[in-house]
Parts: C-alpha cells; sequence; structure tokens
C-alpha cells in the first residue's frame, strides 16, 4: 500500500473524517485484491513529503480474532451523501445496541435532561455505595451522525455498575459547534442537582472523546465545578491541523479509502465559522491545569493515535493524573467489536479506572 504524507499538511477539521470505525458493518462488501506491492519503498521530496510503499504482515501480537478483523477488506469509496452514512450508523447503532443489551444487561429509557434528549442507562443491580453516581457518556459519529449511544453506554453502565447517561446531542451540518457541547454541558448542569461533581464521570468515543475533552473546558470557562473523571478514547485536541497517523491510517486502520491531509483548509461542517484555535473547541490551546484524572485510550493504527497521544501530553505537562493505553494494531475505535478479546480488555480497563477515580478514590 502507498501513503502519502506532508509535514506540513493542515486541516481545519479532524472530526470530518471521524464517521466511526463501525460503520464499516454497514456498508461491508467484498473487493477483490488489487495488485499488490511487494516490496518497501521510500521517496522524500525537498519539503519533506514522503512518498512510502510499505509491506505489513498481520501481527502475532494480537488475538486471533483480531488477525481476522484487520484481515478483513473495507469497501474502497464513502457513501457519497450524509444521508447515506446516517443510514448506515443508524443501522449499525441499532444492531449493536441489540448485541450490546445481551451481552451487558441494563434497563434504559429515554429521558429529557435540561432541556435535552438522553437514554438513561441504568444496571439491574446498583451496590449501595454506587448510587450516588452517575456517568455522562457522549457518542461518537464526526458530530454529523450517531454511531455510538446505547453501544458506548451499555457496556460502561453494566461493568461499572453506575448508571449512564447517554446524551443525544444535536449533529452538525444543521448545529455546528458549540451546540455539542452547550447540550452536553445543560445535561451536566442538570446532574448536579443531585450528584455531587467528583461522583460524575464523563466519556466518549472518537467525536465523543474530542467533546469530553470540549466540554470540560467550556465548564471551567462557565465557572461550574468539573467532573470527577474524564474518558477520551480515541480522540484530539486540535482541530486546527491533522496529526501523522491520520496520513497512515483510515477508519479501518490500513484498509479502505486514505484521504492525506490537505495542504489547504477545508470547511467542516462541525466547526463551522469558529477559530479552529478557540480554546473550546481546541482544547490543546486551553489551560488544563486542575483537570480531573483522565484515561486515554487508542491503538496503534488509529487514525487518531496522534490526536489521542499528543491531548495526553498536553494533559501530562499540565500535571493532571493521565493515563495513557495504547492497544497493538488495531483500528479506530475497535472497542465497538464486542467479539474481541481486545475489546473486553479495553472495556475492562475503562470501567476498572471509573471504579477507582469517582468517589475521590485513587485506585488504579
Amino acid at each position: 500500500m502507498a501513503f502519502r504524507h506532508s509535514r506540513r499538511a493542515k486541516t481545519a477539521a479532524v472530526s470530518a473524517i471521524i464517521l466511526g470505525a463501525a460503520m464499516s458493518l454497514a456498508w461491508a462488501q467484498e473487493n477483490p485484491p488489487a495488485a499488490a506491492p511487494q516490496a518497501d519503498t521510500t521517496t522524500i521530496d525537498d519539503d519533506g513529503t514522503a512518498h512510502i510503499t510499505r509491506v505489513i504482515p498481520v501481527p502475532g501480537t494480537i488475538s486471533p480474532e483480531a488477525q481476522k478483523a484487520i484481515s478483513w477488506r473495507p469497501p474502497a469509496h464513502w457513501p457519497p451523501t450524509l444521508a447515506e452514512q446516517r443510514a448506515g450508523t443508524d443501522t449499525f447503532r441499532k444492531g449493536r445496541s441489540e448485541e450490546a443489551r445481551k451481552l451487558y444487561p441494563v434497563n434504559s429509557e429515554e429521558k429529557m435532561l435540561g432541556g435535552v434528549r438522553t437514554d438513561v442507562i441504568t444496571p439491574i443491580s446498583i451496590p449501595p455505595e454506587k448510587r450516588n453516581r452517575v456517568l455522562i457518556n457522549v457518542h461518537g459519529g464526526g458530530f454529523v451522525t450517531d454511531s455510538g449511544s446505547l453501544v458506548e453506554g451499555v457496556p460502561i453502565a453494566n461493568l461499572t455498575q453506575t448508571t449512564v447517561v447517554s446524551v443525544y446531542y444535536r449533529l452538525a451540518p444543521e448545529h455546528p459547534f458549540p451546540a455539542a457541547v452547550d447540550d452536553t454541558v445543560a445535561v451536566y448542569k442538570e446532574l448536579l442537582k443531585t450528584h455531587k461533581p467528583q461522583n460524575i464521570g464523563l466519556f466518549g468515543t472518537s467525536a465523543g472523546a474530542i467533546l469530553t475533552a470540549e466540554v470540560a473546558v467550556k465548564l471551567r470557562q462557565l465557572g461550574l465545578p468539573l467532573p470527577g473523571a474524564l474518558g477520551i478514547f480515541s480522540g484530539a485536541g486540535d482541530v486546527s491541523q491533522s496529526g501523522d497517523s491520520e496520513a497512515f491510517f483510515t477508519i479501518w486502520g490500513l484498509g479502505g479509502e486514505l484521504k492525506p491531509p490537505s495542504k489547504e483548509p477545508i470547511v467542516d461542517p462541525y466547526v463551522g465559522k469558529t477559530d479552529p484555535k478557540d480554546p473550546v473547541l481546541s482544547p490543546l490551546y486551553a489551560d488544563l491545569k486542575g483537570f480531573p484524572p483522565t484515561l486515554f485510550v487508542t491503538s496503534t493504527r488509529d487514525l487518531l493515535l496522534s490526536g489521542t497521544t499528543i491531548l495526553h501530553r498536553a494533559f501530562l505537562h499540565a500535571g493532571v493524573d493521565a493515563q495513557l493505553v495504547v492497544f497493538e494494531a488495531l483500528p479506530h475505535a475497535f472497542w465497538y467489536d464486542y467479539h474481541l478479546p481486545e475489546t473486553k480488555e479495553a472495556l475492562g480497563l475503562m470501567a476498572d479506572f471509573f471504579n477507582a477515580r469517582l468517589n475521590g478514590r485513587k485506585g488504579r
């Protein structure tokens, strides 16, 4: 496979290409393999642009299930319209949510909180010491679709034995930034009426991971107490430029259509007319000192590997208790696939983190 990467490449839209790794199932189709290069090559231009070919075998360092998953050939092209993208993610989300309920039994009900539609996901049994806690989930889907509301919230509610409120925030392009931030803040303010901030956690995957950091910055701007813990699972903190991993990977890892970062700014439906370096939109430029304990999770074939690790380093520089877990060889948001042993491990790590950090307990 060949990659083209410019070190000077800039884009105003990390989120435009984050449509949820699990969308692959909605458009899965057989693609005959094209003639493939059999040798590694590298040519570097004077401006640093690299033209490379790499022959990458399936690693033996991951589970057999993961080896099979990364060997699948995704569709060569994206669906051409937003309507088709949304139809695809809706199909996936409904099917995967049903699977989640079977594997991780919970109760759920739709409820308006702070004027925002949510799903309140309740474990079958909640121990007395966890009844004063709540987790807020903001789903993935590139800010233009919903690929993961119950998909993300159901397993975590079950594993943490903690109520999860999944937020159906408004989507772009109809509602660009800061609509998603405002909706999540409204839910958080409503939950503050019944919960102490140190007993509230906030987490999300992909666009939801980006939104998690954005909301934390906005809460500080508003003078509101910060939550007790954050979970940033395959995200980024800077929409003004692309990270290196976006030149190498698609949402499926090494397969699928790759659109390397452009040297020209592009119009992003989520960013809209906001300055890409606005500290809420791009938390990398915000004051992160005093932020709550945060868990970052990514993987070595994640297109947001760079974005996740760059933001993690910013948290460390600010003195935040920030942990980073990088899984081997798997693509963006692989924990949407419940059949992988690595997914069980990732979800367990996420649950253990919130169990340890909420209520002010240290733990691992």
